[in-house]
């Protein structure tokens, strides 16, 4: 796979040289900050050995290629910075989740009934792996349509201290079997209390109705369920523990997300969150992640600068969230294009009360907690400015204000002579988490008001994940009308920050029924429930693009069972190609729609392609590396086949830098590249990057 291969290119082509440890402007802060344990995420290159940190007390949690989840205690932080082999650190961001007639506008009971399919199917043989919080390893949801076994393999709560932990883990319990998962019952309380949200995603995805009508897509296939930390670098463990459960038993994987941020790092794939699914995706993974709520929320503003100021209000959310901090106000601009920004604090009658001073990311980095004095009252902020990101290199500044005092605002002040900027405003909570954005306003004359464009956070963004927008399900009345299947008002809007098209489809996620924990202490209302073993057990119906992530993944799951040889790309390719338009859908551009995607997900039409041999995909045989020449090469390239490729050229950094067609006597051109080591990637197909050196 690409990271891999980059580990042996270094080691064949490269001077092992050594740097300075890279790391975000606000993680020593944070770390300084926190007692105890602090979960971290690193690059790392060939000279690391995990021994060092052992040595420190620490512990390595996965290392999947060049990137490590670490587990230390705050004390022995500094010592990091002298750990051989380790180019990058930062501390792991917090994630939040975002949250019957799917299965008809799915059409996934076309499937099960297997007319015009070699058979009917129902995921069975297929892992669906759930990522998040509030499982409930009772429910009668989990077990088989005979009501006889529970269909969770394992599970991982992360949360809890007593162990065993996972083979390789230092932390958490495990629970493996039915015996051992019937007699923990649930999953242990933590930052979302005992929460609903687990269950009801688990439900949607693979759940057997318990004799209801509330049956989820892939209701025969197994589970994996991590109740993870909500941190990256706890999520990045629960995607390593769930790929080496699925290869002991020599299945397929599916991972939903139903969670993601805006603050995690770069929201254009380079993060490494999105580097650890691309890894894990090489190996057959296949990820999918509902694609975040802020369809309805103008916290995005995109402005290209000439010499000029942009200013705006931003708008505060004022909720009964208890834990609630304020605001947190991230920017992104381009490499070598520098900018600035404060902002002020204005009473009522829109008169300035004060200011801060005003940081500029050529000033270089750095990292500041502080306070305005408005009056009477105070407004506590921080500010991380990286002139450069370590990540993607480009300048980033991240605002965090906290302003209790519902009769002041707040005004952003940016200024740049040329660029572009990105600008989201999202809640923060104290528990480091939030991710529901709220507007930008041109609350003065002259001031800019925000969009709702852009709105993909982190895992969403990831080039490899299957992304998935949200609709009402539709349903033909007696008469024939056609009722429902719009695009759900809070579904986020593309594309990614770096223009690339997402979502990727859109299925089912408002007021869709499934399993609530019945351990569960938050509020919901009830829509009916089953009795099982004595017990009664509740089912909810709950709206968001959390709903329509699973109910994706499921029909993966059917398509895995169908083909169990495809590829993740081949399986978001065939989703594209076979989604569905309608009326409510429209007319989409062949390309994508950054509401809808390429259409609904059609389930039927999807199992279909996929029993084909190659679904559609070309799955070419195994190309050495000795047919990509010259290589090395001071500027054209091309392979020594008949046939001709679509192909990306990617850098050490994850970024595409160079694409285009190659074969049958057609040449890329990469004399604009620096020299260094690079990998074509092959763009339809399942085959494995070559290694590409540039003098």
């Amino acid at each position: 796979m690409l990271r891999h291969l980059f580990s042996i290119a270094v080691l064949l082509f490269c001077t092992v040289a050594f740097s300075q440890l890279k790391m975000p402007v606000n993680t020593s802060h944070l770390v300084q900050n926190t007692t105890g344990e602090v979960s971290l995420i690193g690059l790392v290159n060939q000279d690391f050995s995990p021994q060092q940190i052992e040595q420190l007390g620490g512990t390595i949690g996965s290392q999947i290629d060049q990137i490590v989840t670490i587990r230390i205690d705050a004390k022995q932080f500094v010592k990091l910075k002298k750990v051989i082999g380790l180019d990058y650190l930062q501390v792991a961001g917090k994630y939040a989740p975002n949250l019957s007639r799917s299965i008809p506008d799915l059409r996934a009971d076309s499937v099960y009934s297997g007319v015009g399919l070699a058979e009917g199917y129902t995921g069975k043989g297929v892992i669906i792996g759930i990522t998040d919080w509030g499982f409930d390893y009772t429910h009668p949801m989990f077990y088989d349509t005979a009501m006889q076994h529970t269909r969770i393999l394992a599970a991982w709560d992360q949360f809890k201290k007593m162990g065993p932990a996972p083979d390789g883990y230092t932390y958490g319990t495990v629970y493996t079997g039915e015996a051992e998962l019937l007699a923990a019952e649930k999953d242990t309380i933590n930052i979302y209390g005992y929460a609903t949200h687990g269950s009801h995603v688990a439900g949607i995805a693979a759940g057997g109705g318990a004799g209801t009508k509330h049956r989820g897509v892939a209701y025969e296939a197994n589970y994996l369920m991590t109740t993870f930390l909500a941190d990256e670098a706890a999520a990045i463990d629960a995607f390593n523990w769930m790929h080496q459960e699925a290869k002991k038993r020599n299945m397929r994987l599916v991972i939903n997300m139903s969670w993601g941020l805006y603050n995690l790092g770069p929201l254009d794939g380079t993060s490494l969150v999105s580097r650890a699914i691309g890894s894990l995706s090489d190996e057959g993974v296949i990820f999918v992640t509902s694609g975040g709520n802020n369809g309805d929320v103008d916290f995005h503003i995109k402005k290209e600068f000439s010499n000029d100021t942009l200013t705006t209000k931003v708008d505060f959310y004022r909720g009964g969230t208890t834990n609630l901090w304020g605001q947190s106000i991230s920017m992104w601009g381009q490499p070598n294009k520098q900018f600035g920004t404060s902002f002020g604090v204005y009473n009522s009658s829109q008169e300035l009360q004060a200011s801060i001073p005003e940081y500029q990311t050529n000033d270089g980095s750095l990292y500041i907690d502080s306070f305005l004095v408005a009056g009477i009252d105070t407004i506590f902020y921080n500010i991380q400015v990286d002139e450069q990101h370590p990540l993607n290199n480009t300048p980033h500044i991240r605002l965090r204000i906290r302003n209790e005092n519902t009769s002041l605002h707040i005004g952003l002040k940016t200024f740049a002579n040329s660029g572009l900027v990105h600008f989201y405003n999202v809640t923060e909570l104290t528990s480091d988490v939030g991710n529901w954005g709220m507007p930008f306003t041109a609350w003065k004359t002259g001031w800019t008001a925000g969009d709702n464009q852009y709105g993909l956070g982190e895992p969403a963004s990831t080039p490899e994940t299957i992304t998935v927008a949200a609709h009402n399900a539709e349903k033909i009345t007696g008469n024939g009308t056609l009722i429902g299947g719009h695009i759900a008002s809070f579904s986020s809007i593309g594309p990614t920050i770096d223009e690339r098209m997402k979502p990727d489809v859109s299925a089912p996620g408002v007021n869709v029924a499934s399993s609530i924990s019945s351990f569960t202490d938050n509020n919901y209302t009830l829509l009916e429930t089953v009795n099982f073993k004595g017990k009664d057990y509740p089912f909810a119906q709950f709206s968001g693009t959390s709903m329509s992530g699973p109910a994706t993944a499921g029909v993966v799951a059917l398509m895995l069972q169908a083909n169990p040889n495809l590829w993740y790309n081949e399986a978001k390719k065939i989703l594209q190609t076979t989604a569905r338009e309608d009326v409510r859908t429209g007319d989409l551009s062949e390309n994508g729609d950054f509401q809808w995607g390429y259409g609904k997900v059609n389930a039927y039409a999807a199992v279909k392609r996929a029993e084909q041999k190659f679904a559609g995909v070309r799955v070419p045989q195994s190309i050495s590396p000795a047919a990509l020449f010259p290589n090395p090469t001071s500027d054209l390239i091309s392979i020594s086949t008949s046939e001709v490729y679509d192909v990306e050229v990617i850098g050490y950094d994850g970024r595409r830098v160079a694409s285009g067609k190659i074969g049958g006597g057609k040449q890329l051109h990469l004399g604009q590249l620096v020299s260094g080591v690079y990998f074509v990637r092959f763009l339809d197909t399942i085959h494995k990057p070559l290694v590409i050196i540039k003098n």
